[in-house]
C-alpha cells in the first residue's frame, strides 16, 4: 500500500511539474505578428514577416489552483505523508484540476495580398495539452480503503483526465472590411501524434452490512479510457525509432482532423475598440491506433463464500479465483479497436480597449491627431502612446467552461518598443500580474512575456506560471 502512496503522489507532482492556454498578454498586441495566432482579425501594419523557425514563437504554462509542489516538498521538518494528507487528501475536490500545455512554433509566416486589405497568414505548431481533475474518492480509496467506510458510496465520476499531443498545419485569411471593421479566418489540420482521456466515467463503489457475511462491497461501474497512439510510441521505443514514429504521426501520418479560428476588430470610435475570436471549433478522427477500455456493471460480492457439506468433496478447488470469475463476468472488461473523435479545447477571447494620449505615426509622434496611411481602404489607422481595457477569456474543459478576466495597459515608445502590463484573476490566481515586452531593432522583432511575476521568487510555492517568447523578421511600414 506505501508503494501505491508513492506512485499516486509522484503522478500529482509530475502534473504540477510540467511547463499557456490563456495567453492574455500576446491578445491584443498588434505589434507582434504572432497576435493573429489568437484572434485572426486583429490589425495587421505590415508588409509581411517570418517567424525564426523553433524560436519564433514558444509558450508554456502549469497551474493547479489548491496546492503547489512547495505545500509538499517544503523542508519544513513535517512527515511528507502528513502533508500530503492534510494538503491535499483533506483539502483539495473533484473540481480541482492540475494542468499544462507548451507549444512550440516551428513555422510562422506571413504576407500582404496585391489587395492591400487582405493579409495571408501561414504555419505550423506542436502543441502538448493535458488536464486533470482531482480523483477525490480514488484518492480516499488508496490511502485508507475502504474497510472502516461502511456506508459511504465512492463516486467512481471523479476520474476525468484528458491529454494530446497534435501538430497542426494552418492557413489564415485577415481582410480589412472598411476603417471600422476588420475580420479573419484561418483554417487548420490536425495531425494528432497521440491522444487520451476518461472524462466519461459514472458509477459508485460501497461498503454495506452483508446478509451472509459482516459486509458486502457493491459495485457499480461505467468506466472509459479511449487512446490512440499511445501503444504505436511504445513499441516505437522499444525499438529504438520513437523519434521517427513521433516524426511520421506528425507529417499527417497520425489521426488526423479539422478545424477554424474566427476573429474580428471592430472600432467604435475613434480611440475605443473591441475584440473578439474564437479559437479550434474542431475535431480529430482518430483511426490509426484506436484503443477503448472499457469496465460497465454491477455486483455485490461477500468474499469467498465456502459451504463444507456441499462442497466436501472439492475443497482442493481454487475458491479464490471462482469469485474473480464471478466478478468478471457481472463486470466485463472489454477492449476494442473502433475509431472514435475527439473535439478541441474552444478557447473564446474577448476584448474592449480605449486608446489616449498622443499619437504616434509611420516616424514617431505626430503633432496631430490624424490618421497615418494613404487613403480609401487601405489606410491606417492612427496608434496612440497609451492603451487601457479589459479582456475576457474562456477555454471549453471537461468539467465546464474556464473563465479568466483581465484588465492591461499599454505603453507603446515610438515604433520601437511597446510594454503592455495585465492583471488577470481567474481559478489558480487572484495576483496574477503579467508583463509583455516587444522590441523592434530595424527589421528583427523580439518580444518576451511572462504571467504571476510575484510568484518568481519561489517558482515552487506558486500555483500557476507561464511564459511566451519569440523572434520575427518583419517588413515594417504601411500597407
Amino acid at each position: 500500500m506505501r508503494l501505491c502512496h508513492c506512485l499516486f503522489v509522484a503522478g500529482v507532482l509530475l502534473t504540477l511539474g510540467l511547463s499557456a492556454q490563456n495567453r492574455q498578454i500576446l491578445y491584443d498586441f498588434n505589434e507582434i505578428p504572432q497576435s493573429l495566432s489568437v484572434n485572426p482579425g486583429v490589425e495587421t501594419d505590415f508588409k509581411w514577416y517570418a517567424g525564426v523557425p523553433l524560436l519564433s514563437g514558444i509558450s508554456g504554462y502549469a497551474g493547479s489552483n489548491a496546492i503547489s509542489i512547495n505545500d509538499i516538498f517544503a523542508n519544513d521538518g513535517i512527515d511528507i505523508n502528513l502533508k500530503f494528507r492534510e494538503r491535499a487528501l483533506d483539502v483539495l475536490t473533484p473540481k480541482d484540476e492540475f494542468s499544462s500545455t507548451v507549444q512550440i512554433e516551428y513555422l510562422s509566416g506571413g504576407f500582404r495580398s496585391v489587395n492591400p486589405n487582405i493579409f495571408y497568414s501561414f504555419g505550423g505548431y506542436l502543441e502538448l495539452d493535458n488536464i486533470s481533475y482531482w480523483p477525490q474518492d480514488y484518492a480516499y480509496l488508496l490511502f485508507d480503503g475502504n474497510a472502516d467506510q461502511l456506508g459511504r458510496r465512492y463516486d467512481l465520476g471523479d476520474l476525468k483526465v484528458r491529454g494530446s499531443l497534435v501538430n497542426v498545419f494552418h492557413f489564415g485569411i485577415n481582410k480589412k472590411i472598411d476603417r471600422n471593421l476588420t475580420i479573419g479566418a484561418r483554417g487548420k489540420l490536425y495531425s494528432a501524434i497521440a491522444d487520451y482521456s476518461s472524462s466519461t466515467n459514472n458509477g459508485h463503489l460501497s461498503t454495506t452490512e452483508g446478509q451472509n457475511n459482516r459486509i458486502a462491497t457493491n459495485l457499480n461501474a461505467d468506466l472509459l479510457l479511449r487512446t490512440s497512439g499511445l501503444q504505436v510510441l511504445e513499441e516505437a521505443n522499444d525499438a529504438e525509432t520513437l523519434g521517427n514514429e513521433i516524426i511520421s504521426r506528425a507529417l499527417l501520418g497520425g489521426d488526423l482532423g479539422l478545424g477554424v479560428d474566427l476573429g474580428f476588430t471592430y472600432h467604435l470610435s475613434e480611440r475605443t475598440t473591441v475584440t473578439g475570436s474564437l479559437l479550434d471549433v474542431g475535431f480529430i478522427y482518430h483511426t490509426s491506433d484506436p484503443k477503448k477500455y472499457r469496465l460497465k456493471g454491477n455486483t455485490s460480492v461477500e468474499g469467498i463464500e465456502i459451504d463444507i457439506l456441499d462442497n466436501f468433496a472439492s475443497l482442493d478447488r481454487d475458491f479464490w479465483q471462482d469469485l474473480v470469475d464471478e466478478i468478471e463476468e457481472a463486470v466485463p472488461f472489454e477492449t476494442d479497436t473502433k475509431s472514435y473523435i475527439s473535439f478541441r479545447p474552444t478557447k473564446l477571447y474577448a476584448s474592449i480597449r480605449n486608446d489616449f494620449g498622443e499619437p504616434i505615426g509611420n516616424g514617431g509622434s505626430q503633432s496631430c491627431d490624424c490618421t497615418t496611411g494613404s487613403s480609401g481602404g487601405g489606410e491606417l489607422r492612427t496608434k496612440y502612446r497609451n492603451s487601457v481595457g479589459g479582456q475576457l477569456y474562456m477555454i471549453n474543459r471537461p468539467r465546464g467552461p474556464q473563465t479568466a478576466l483581465t484588465g492591461f495597459y499599454t505603453r507603446r515608445i515610438g515604433n520601437v518598443l511597446a510594454l503592455k502590463g495585465t492583471y488577470t484573476i481567474d481559478k489558480f490566481s487572484k495576483t496574477n500580474i503579467g508583463l509583455g515586452m516587444n522590441l523592434q531593432a530595424g527589421p528583427v522583432n523580439f518580444y518576451v512575456m511572462a504571467d504571476n511575476l510575484f510568484s518568481y521568487n519561489n517558482i515552487a510555492a506558486t500555483n500557476y506560471a507561464s511564459f511566451q517568447l519569440g523572434f520575427n523578421v518583419i517588413s515594417w511600414g504601411r500597407k
